[in-house]
């Protein structure tokens, strides 16, 4: 559903291949438990992100990563090839490509732990060329200072900043200023503009124009241009919520690349969100732009605060 008169969408960031055990539970610290099956699957943020841009978002989308030489980066690149995401590969000599080890908990928690490896060698000078791209999505698995150098080159080039300010990080100002979208969850909006006072007056305090924050099973809540927009979450029966948040960064800007109205973009990136949490696998969870469609005609109940996990937001 590519649209060649929309803009695309530029992914810049993290690429890991994800190990997956499965267990009745997350250990605690110090605690060793017995998994049972344990699997591969293509992941890290940024991948995810471009994945869901262009699959569930239907948008034409780029990737800006990095990758080692080794048998790690093939899924990786299977992955973001077979999503239809093209390439700008930087292949680091003396890094191996990034992995995360991830015990995945048969409530559909999970605990992660991130070797970025390759993602580390990432420079300010391996931003690709800028034109036809309408916005470019970034997250903080790759150094701060390159990402924020990515975003004060894009801004002044008119084209979207998005920031999917996770994991969590203490951003200085001046990058904050060169970010039009901003997409937290509460811990992380909570590190950027303190914990006092309700979440509208935590969004105001951060000076963006447009903040999202995501709640879990209850949607997420969005500032607008000084106009709140709330998006409920859809009740579904949750497997694994690795990368559902990411499927909501990359859905939601592949739909505001389509010039669709905010609120409908929330909308189609929380259902995407939902869906991929029902599915094993951050990347291969993804669902694809007309699963989403079919969703929406004739969607679940929309979830209350005590549902089960919908589109949780997830460090990967």
């Amino acid at each position: 559903m590519n649209d060649p008169s929309c803009g695309t969408v530029l992914v810049a960031g993290s690429a890991n291949l994800d190990f997956v055990v499965r267990a009745a539970h997350v250990p605690a610290p110090g605690q060793t438990i017995l998994g049972r099956d344990m699997a591969t699957f293509p992941g890290g943020k940024g991948a995810n992100q471009a994945v869901a841009a262009a699959r569930a978002g239907g948008a034409a989308t780029r990737m800006l990563l990095a990758l080692g030489n080794d048998a790690f980066a093939d899924p990786i690149e299977a992955s973001l090839r077979a999503a239809g995401v093209r390439m700008d590969i930087l292949r680091a000599k003396n890094e191996p490509t990034g992995v995360a080890f991830v015990c995945l908990a048969d409530s559909a928690e999970n605990a992660i732990t991130v070797a970025p490896g390759a993602n580390t060698t990432l420079r300010p000078e391996h931003l690709p060329p800028l034109a036809g791209v309408s916005h470019l999505l970034l997250q903080l698995e790759t150094p701060l200072a390159v990402v924020s150098a990515w975003a004060a080159a894009a801004h002044e080039a008119g084209v979207t900043v998005v920031l999917n300010a996770a994991p969590a990080a203490a951003l200085p100002a001046d990058f904050l200023e060169a970010v039009d979208i901003l997409i937290v969850n509460e811990g992380e909006l909570a590190l950027l503009a303190g914990p006092e006072g309700d979440l509208d007056n935590r969004m105001r305090r951060l000076g963006v124009a447009m903040v999202v924050v995501t709640l879990g099973a209850r949607g997420c809540r969005a500032l607008v241009h000084g106009d709140v927009i709330v998006q409920p979450g859809f009740a579904v029966d949750a497997v694994d919520t690795t990368g559902a948040g990411d499927t909501f960064c990359g859905t939601l800007v592949a739909a505001l690349s389509h010039r669709l109205p905010f609120d409908t973009a929330l909308q189609r990136a929380t259902a995407a969100s939902a869906l991929a949490c029902t599915r094993l696998g951050a990347q291969a969870g993804v669902p694809a732009h007309d699963e989403v469609d079919r969703f929406l005609s004739a969607p679940p109940p929309l979830a209350p605060l005590s549902a089960a996990l919908v589109a949780q937001d997830i460090q990967t």
